[in-house]
């Protein structure tokens, strides 16, 4: 008698996982992009990445410089005004959705 692992949501190393979980949470999530200016190197890069990424909810940051734009992906519609605050208090101006 031979037993099969295929069907099992469990990993070798005893965590569970289901197929159905993941795009349940891809389907979830809210892509907003932001125009934002004075941004010119890496390190403003970073300093956005870094603040908006800690806002709650927020699960990726994308910099754009060359484009001035800012994506924001998110599990919920994010709170404008909290994210222009942030991007003000880094020392950049969100001027809108783009």
């Amino acid at each position: 008698m031979s037993t099969t692992a295929t069907s099992s949501c469990c990993s070798p190393s005893g965590t569970c996982s289901t197929a159905s979980a993941t795009p349940a949470q891809t389907a979830a999530a809210v892509t907003t992009t932001y125009a934002v200016s004075g941004m010119t190197c890496g390190h403003c890069k970073a300093t956005l990445t870094k603040v908006i990424g800690e806002l709650d909810g927020v699960t990726g940051v994308d910099v754009d410089l060359g484009t001035g734009l800012v994506t924001v992906t998110s599990t919920t519609e994010p709170n404008d005004t909290l994210v222009a605050e942030v991007v003000d208090e880094a020392g950049y101006e969100l001027t809108g959705r783009a």
